[in-house]
């Protein structure tokens, strides 16, 4: 592949991601606040984030977690929050003793108290175990947000609060919520870092 086409499909990419900030937060706006509001009543409360998520999800959920245990941009106290996606002892043994879907269902049972905010991350919001997990944090009294794409309509129905990326494309969608992770860090760790 020439220089010339390597360019156009990276400038390709670039086009797409910018053309859909704007829109994501257009649409978004009302449910990002939303979310920040909930995070900082749990954990004004007493109360944590739990995030999950599969595969760049898992990633996020982590990313998310890191933001507001370690810093985001001030330094302040740690902030409660962990991912489901870091102990591969206890997810391999959930899934292959129980079933993959229970991978963090499970693991909420033990974990999450009314009061608590569960972010659910899937880019196409069908996930099995994200959306059973999304489930399992309502029953457990928890405040459920998503993170999802365009066709997220599962996870969605089980949330509290959905965060939609407008897009099918999982590249843009994960971009997308790497920015609304960060915009949520930023405001979370404002209002709390005083």
């Amino acid at each position: 592949m020439d220089s010339v086409s390597i360019r156009l499909l990276a400038a390709s990419d670039f086009d797409q991601a910018a053309g859909l900030v704007g829109l994501a937060w257009q649409r978004n706006e009302a449910a990002i606040v939303a979310a920040c509001e909930a995070i900082v009543g749990a954990i004004e409360r007493g109360g944590k984030l739990i995030a999950c998520g599969n595969g760049g999800s898992a990633a996020d959920a982590q990313h998310f977690v890191a933001e507001l245990v370690g810093k985001y941009l001030l330094t302040r106290r740690a902030l409660p929050a962990l991912a489901l996606t870091t102990n591969t002892s206890l997810l391999t043994a959930i899934g292959n003793d129980l079933s993959f879907e229970d991978t963090f269902a499970r693991q909420l049972d033990a974990l999450a108290r009314r009061g608590d905010v569960v972010v659910c991350i899937s880019t196409s919001g069908s996930s099995p175990n994200v959306v059973l997990a999304a489930r399992r944090a309502h029953e457990l009294g928890a405040t459920v947000v998503a993170l999802t794409g365009a066709r997220g309509q599962r996870l969605i129905d089980a949330a509290d609060v959905a965060i939609v990326v407008p897009s099918d494309s999982t590249p843009r969608i994960q971009e997308l919520h790497g920015l609304v992770i960060h915009a949520i860090c930023h405001a979370v760790e404002s209002a709390l870092a005083g």
